[in-house]
C-alpha cells in the first residue's frame, strides 16, 4: 500500500469536519512549502507618490517615538 493509498483510506473514515481539518492542514503545508516571495524595495512602492524621506526625517522620528521611553528599569 502506497502512502496516498493509506492516507484515502484513513481519510475516508474521519467525519467531514475531520476530513475538513486534514484538507486545512494539507493546504497550509503547501503554502508553506512554496518559496517565500522577495522582499519589495520600500522605496521602490513610494517611488511615485513623490515621498522623499532622508536621515535627519528618520532621526527626528525616532526621537520623537523613543524621546521619552526609559534609559533604565527599575528592578
Amino acid at each position: 500500500m502506497t502512502i496516498e493509498q493509506a492516507v484515502l483510506q484513513n481519510l475516508r473514515e474521519l467525519p467531514p469536519e475531520q476530513q475538513q481539518e486534514v484538507l486545512n492542514f494539507i493546504q497550509s503545508l503547501k503554502q508553506n512549502s512554496l518559496s517565500p516571495q522577495p522582499r519589495s524595495n520600500l522605496y521602490g512602492l513610494w517611488s511615485d507618490l513623490d515621498i522623499e524621506i532622508t536621515e535627519a526625517d528618520i532621526a527626528e522620528i525616532r526621537q520623537e517615538m523613543w524621546g521619552n521611553f526609559p534609559k533604565e528599569f527599575p528592578l
